[in-house]
């Protein structure tokens, strides 16, 4: 498993909303706290979100009945590098 998360603004497994704030996680402050976390190195950051990902799409395809859910970007677009 991964390491654990910074903040109070963890997942709520299954249902992946944040145990603060009730919004989708990650939220606002689940971002703040992760880059803050991972600052320097957004390679590891990406693969963490990646994992969650994978495991949060498990997670909510089971509870939807088996429809795929696509986390790609609440997961991994805001924590991709701006381009140059």
């Amino acid at each position: 498993m991964t390491a654990p998360l910074p903040g109070p603004h963890t997942p709520v497994r299954p249902i992946w909303l944040c145990r603060v704030d009730a919004r989708p996680w990650p939220c606002g402050e689940a971002k703040l706290a992760l880059l803050a976390r991972y600052d320097g190195d957004r390679p590891g950051l990406l693969i963490l979100l990646s994992r969650l990902s994978v495991e949060a799409t498990d997670h909510l395809t089971q509870l939807d009945s088996g429809r795929q859910a696509d986390l790609t970007d609440r997961f991994l677009a805001w924590a991709r590098p701006p381009a140059d």
